[in-house]
């Protein structure tokens, strides 16, 4: 059951993983220094932020390549 789960959403898991390192280093490389961002400034919130972003990202990605290659199987059949 939970394999399933993670076959049919593993693009999304994927993305949020990378997000997550993503937004991890981009507060520790480049965030907020004197603390008035409010999402740069924490660790916890930018990591949240990238984890959101990049699994939606990939998501969307996904979806436009599963599209694509429906349309070109179906015009190859026609």
């Amino acid at each position: 059951m939970i394999l399933k789960y993670v076959n049919r959403y593993k693009w999304f898991i994927i993305g949020g993983v990378v997000g997550s390192i993503g937004g991890f280093l981009y507060w520790n490389f480049v965030g907020c220094s004197n603390g008035t961002c409010a999402i740069k400034s924490d660790p916890v919130l930018m990591t949240l932020y990238g984890t959101a972003m990049g699994a939606l990202l990939f998501d969307m990605i996904h979806g436009f390549i599963t599209k694509k290659n429906k349309q070109d199987d179906n015009s190859r059949n026609d």
